[in-house]
This record gives structure tokens, sequence and C-alpha cells, in this order.
């Protein structure tokens, strides 16, 4: 039996210490996602990318902004 899957916001990066900025920021100030390895639909830097459900996005955009968090790219996925 397949799992149910619903839209995804990812947020990729060009490094490792990035993505685990991202982490630890996110963690900090309660920012709904987490790491996983970024989906093979993507090609990106370091291997790791933010995840959450696609309704946050703009929260999570906001927030990459807002912290000055450096980023590749921002995905939204099914």
């Amino acid at each position: 039996m397949m799992r149910a899957t619903s839209p995804k916001v990812v947020v990729t990066f060009a490094t490792t210490v990035n993505a685990l900025a991202m982490e630890r920021s996110c963690t900090e100030w309660g920012i709904p996602g987490r790491i996983i390895p970024v989906p093979t639909k993507i090609s990106a830097g370091c291997g790791l990318a933010w995840c959450a459900e696609l309704q946050y996005k703009e929260q999570i955009v906001a927030f990459l902004n807002e912290k000055q968090l450096a980023y590749a790219d921002v995905y939204m996925l099914d």
C-alpha cells in the first residue's frame, strides 16, 4: 500500500553548513519542517534540503530572507 503524499515546499542549499544553519534556526524559531536528502527530482549542491508542508511556503521564504539564511532554491513538489 502506497502512502498518500501531500504537496511540499523544498528548500535546497549549496553547502551542508547552510542546510544545518537552516535546521538550527528553524528549530530555534519553531518553523515547521525537517532536513531531508534532496529528492531525486531535484539536482542540488550539498545533498540536503529543508522540507515542509506547502502551506508554510510563504512563511519559510520570509524566514529565509529575514534571517538572511543562504539557500540555493525553493521548489514545490507533489
